[in-house]
């Protein structure tokens, strides 16, 4: 080993029982906290809370139902719906029962679903709506195990309240004490960016673990002291950082909402509505949100206003942290003030776009850019940039509270080990570690190996304080044709930072140089193409459009390649008609890359990429390949 870090022990208490326990202890000990709100019908604007007395009724009666349908311990059911409240009473009666939850993102193809189903041997299903219903109907007749798909907005839970009326109240509880720790909570499929998705089997002394750990060092931070947190869910419940922030919240008395709508729009208004206390959620999504804040801010000609007042914030929040760990005498008297200045006109209107009450977030899923982390900080929001995988049932890296440090993603949590090996491979040890794979028992020796260490497949390392960064996965390191290894996730990350660049793909593989596959923004293209029409509609509009684009995206790659050697950075470069997405196949779920079946997918583009710069590097005044300087502009 190269690297390790050695975690302290665990604080937090052993677990006992079950997941569904929380709900029970919760409704015994504070029965009138509201634990979850939802939406009045036909009022979206207005939340009505559930207490934990009526939460545990409700899982009860649920249970019952689940009881009277054949769902027996051990049994497997899959969930495929979209983030909403039945989710949480199903999960709860369901490990109530000590049946395990396979969850299954209700976008996955068919193939998808089948296999699923298939592979983890389901006995029922809970859809959303009739598309599922008729997803499932395609599939059903090769699963003679599936007895029962129950459909949410038919009165799935009503059916089942319904059904388990005769039921005792003796028999849920007989049940639930008898479900251990180390009982298989859920199966939890891998997104499958190459090949098949597998499913991690999870205990729920696994889930439970990393929460109960966030919640004993990290609960007090969630909201302002006197006030009870609360926390809106809106990333999927079939990916197991959503799934992780469900249990957080049930166990630690966080009052949770639900979104179900990922679309600007209804997410804004639910933020506005619901107003969270703690924000989470991926690095694309801190991206996307900074790139509105800028979009707005220009569309009322205050575009220099907002990047004045982002600079200041990233500045006072470096000098914020140099002082927390001891490097500096932290923000002078000039930037105080400057910033006290933009807190009163734009910091707090900024805020406001989140409810008005976020104190502290956390980012998951991929590495968050240290530029966005400081900015976000400088506006008064403190965005923890945490690292857990399917594997480890989410999050083992955390920021400790005071010595946070941006760029990284933390130390380990209590109670967790974390090893470098020579090769740069991420290995963990800890209690949130995964049962292994269902079905495949070769995988799971490959990915434990002795002594409890689990292989992550990402690459990163270790400062001389512990604190971990990530730099990329094993599997996706480019290495040219010259022999130049290069991690694509810090190239990527700083494309995305340009307004104009949705997503990145860096190419390389056996090539001269490393490429880049670019999406466009569509919301800022739209954006930007309206200011530079308002500078005149001349008969070279066109053309002088396409100059322009291709001068943004020139700073764009420049701004990616100052972080990189020569021999790393992007030379060559393709703009993409339309953006990856789940629904074309180049995007998972959780919205990670399908690199190979992006590879495959453009493969025509990228060899006509590489050709272009080829044909200028033949002339006889050109350079050799390996010193090719400018990137292609090259547009489809």
């Amino acid at each position: 080993m190269r690297e390790f870090a050695l975690a302290p022990a665990a604080a937090v208490p052993p677990l006992t029982g079950g997941l569904a326990d929380s709900v029970f202890d919760m409704a015994a000990q504070n029965p009138t906290l509201p634990v979850l709100a939802r939406r009045r019908n036909g009022a979206p604007v207005l939340w009505e809370e559930v207490t934990a007395v009526e939460l545990r009724d409700e899982v009860v009666d649920v249970a019952k139902g689940l009881v009277a349908s054949g769902i027996s311990p051990g049994r497997r059911v899959a969930v495929m719906s979209r983030t909403r409240y039945e989710w949480t009473v199903l999960s709860f009666a369901l490990w109530a029962v000590g049946a395990e939850i396979v969850p299954i993102n209700p976008a996955s193809a068919r193939e998808q679903v089948e296999w699923i189903l298939r592979d983890a041997d389901c006995v029922a299903v809970v859809v959303e709506d009739e598309q599922g219903v008729m997803t499932i109907g395609t599939v059903c007749t090769g699963l003679p195990r599936l007895r029962h798909v129950w459909q949410l907005d038919a009165g799935a839970l009503d059916q089942l309240v319904d059904r388990g009326a005769f039921v005792p109240l003796t028999t849920v509880e007989s049940l639930r004490r008898i479900v251990l720790p180390d009982s298989t909570a859920a199966i939890t499929y891998t997104s499958g960016t190459s090949g098949r998705p597998m499913g991690c089997a999870l205990s729920h002394r696994g889930l439970a673990y990393p929460c109960d750990t966030l919640l004993a060092g990290w609960g007090h931070t969630g909201a302002p002291p006197g006030q009870q947190p609360s926390v809106l869910a809106f990333l999927p419940f079939s990916h197991v950082y959503g799934l992780m922030i469900q249990v957080l919240c049930l166990r630690g008395g966080v009052l949770m909402g639900h979104e179900p709508e990922m679309s600007e729009a209804a997410l804004s208004s639910a933020l506005r509505t619901f107003r969270p206390t703690y924000f989470y959620g991926v690095p694309s999504l801190y991206e996307k949100l900074y790139k509105v804040f800028l979009r707005t801010a220009q569309q009322v000609g205050r575009g220099a206003l907002f990047e004045r007042a982002a600079q200041t914030a990233r500045d006072f929040a470096a000098a914020t942290e140099r002082q927390r760990l001891g490097r500096g005498a932290g923000p002078g008297f000039d930037l105080r003030l400057q910033h006290a200045l933009y807190e009163r006109t734009v910091y707090r209107r900024l805020r406001g776009a989140l409810g008005g009450r976020v104190v502290r977030a956390t980012s998951a899923g991929s590495s968050l850019n240290r530029e966005l982390t400081l900015f976000y900080e400088g506006i008064g929001i403190y965005v923890h940039d945490g690292y857990g995988l399917t594997e480890t049932a989410g999050g083992i890296t955390m920021q400790p509270l005071g010595r946070e440090k941006s760029g990284t993603v933390g130390k380990p949590l209590p109670g967790t080990d974390i090893h470098v090996a020579d090769d740069g491979e991420i290995l963990v040890r800890g209690p949130s570690v995964f049962q292994g794979y269902v079905n495949d028992e070769a995988g799971t020796r490959a990915a434990l190996l002795r002594g409890g260490l689990l292989a992550t497949g990402d690459i990163g390392r270790l400062d001389s304080e512990g604190y971990l960064t990530i730099t990329g996965r094993k599997k996706d390191v480019i290495v040219t044709s010259g022999g130049t290894s290069v991690a694509p996730a810090p190239l990527e990350q700083r494309l995305r930072m340009h307004p104009l660049v949705h997503q990145a793909v860096v190419v390389g593989d056996n090539r001269p140089c490393v490429g880049a596959l670019i999406t466009l923004d569509p919301e800022y293209l739209a954006h930007w193409r309206a200011t530079l029409a308002a500078q005149g509609d001349t008969p070279g509009r066109e053309a002088r459009e396409d100059n322009a684009l291709r001068d943004e995206i020139a700073r764009a790659l420049a701004a990616a390649n100052s972080a990189v050697s020569r021999s790393e950075s992007i030379r060559v470069y393709r703009v993409l008609p339309e953006p990856f997405d789940p629904a074309n196949g180049l995007l998972t779920p959780s919205l990670k890359l399908r690199r190979d079946a992006i590879v495959r997918h453009y493969a025509a583009e990228i060899d006509a990429m590489y050709e272009a710069r080829a044909r200028v590097a033949r002339r006889p005044t050109a350079p050799e390949p390996t010193d090719w300087e400018d990137s292609d502009n090259v547009f489809r």
